[in-house]
């Protein structure tokens, strides 16, 4: 008996997606199947059939304004969207009458950046989810090949080393994008090797420039409104003892700042590698 009743299910869910070659019934459930999953970025999802029964529609969490596009995978249907958020990522299908005929989950990593030096090459991770402006605004200035040859222009020992907004001279670099509103109300804190955004006194001025905690700086968190603290947006991942080895070298006054390494270390790329 429950061999049968399965049966007859599965004859059900076949009838609201039809394949191709003759209207024979597609496997259930179909693939579904994705492009590379990157935050922020389009993504295809690929079912396994060709024709659909009239009323049957697909949606995905976290991906935006899904829409049919032209699929380039022979026997599927494409779907593609943006993706908002990193985690989990469901992709349903539903029939004429909301019946959830198909499902899929996938997972959505978080962002990360390699950053290439003429100290050595380190990879941080980024945290969306918990502070979403900054790591827009980061992965904003690496797509746009903006830290190419800027310099760590301020390396201070067992506290931070900083970097975003020089390029050799030491000479600013006039930031692309307008400044974003300050998120360091966001669980985050400055332990060593935790990423956040520079900014002035003005605690919505933060733009290009960033730095990296070299040890657990817990007097930069956010205490209250008139201690508004400094936004953490990621964290080192990958070759944590180049950042110490930056944060270890000679440094001087130069152009009339303090702190400037005498050797410029220079930011060679940084490329966005997940």
């Amino acid at each position: 008996m429950t061999k049968l009743l399965r049966h007859l299910a599965l004859s059900l869910i076949a009838t609201a997606l039809l394949a191709c070659g003759g209207g024979t019934s597609a496997p259930f459930p179909p693939s579904m199947q994705s492009s590379s999953l990157a935050y922020g970025k389009p993504a295809t999802f690929y079912v396994g059939v060709t024709t659909l029964n009239p009323g049957t529609t697909f949606s995905a969490s976290n991906c935006s304004d899904l829409q049919s596009v032209t699929s380039t995978v022979a026997n599927t249907l494409a779907y593609r969207c943006t993706i908002s958020a990193p985690g989990p990522l469901v992709l349903t299908g539903i029939d004429a009458s909301g019946k959830t005929i198909a499902t899929q989950s996938f997972t959505v990593p978080n962002p990360q950046v390699l950053i290439a030096t003429t100290a050595g090459n380190f990879v941080v991770e980024l945290n969306p989810s918990k502070a979403p402006l900054s790591s827009d605004n980061f992965l904003r200035y690496v797509d746009a090949g903006f830290y190419k040859d800027t310099l760590f222009h301020r390396v201070i020992a067992n506290f931070v080393i900083q970097a975003g907004g020089f390029t050799a001279g030491p000479i600013p670099k006039t930031p692309s994008y307008d400044a974003i509103s300050l998120e360091s109300q966001n669980g985050l804190s400055n332990l060593r090797g935790s990423l956040a955004m520079a900014r002035t006194a003005d605690v919505n001025s933060a733009t290009s420039q960033f730095y990296i905690n070299v040890k657990d700086n817990n007097s930069l968190d956010y205490v209250s409104a008139s201690q508004p603290g400094y936004a953490v947006f990621g964290t080192v991942v990958n070759n944590l003892s180049v950042i110490d080895q930056i944060a270890v070298v000679p440094t001087g006054i130069s152009a009339g700042m303090a702190d400037v390494p005498v050797t410029d270390i220079v930011i060679t790329n940084a490329i966005r590698i997940q």
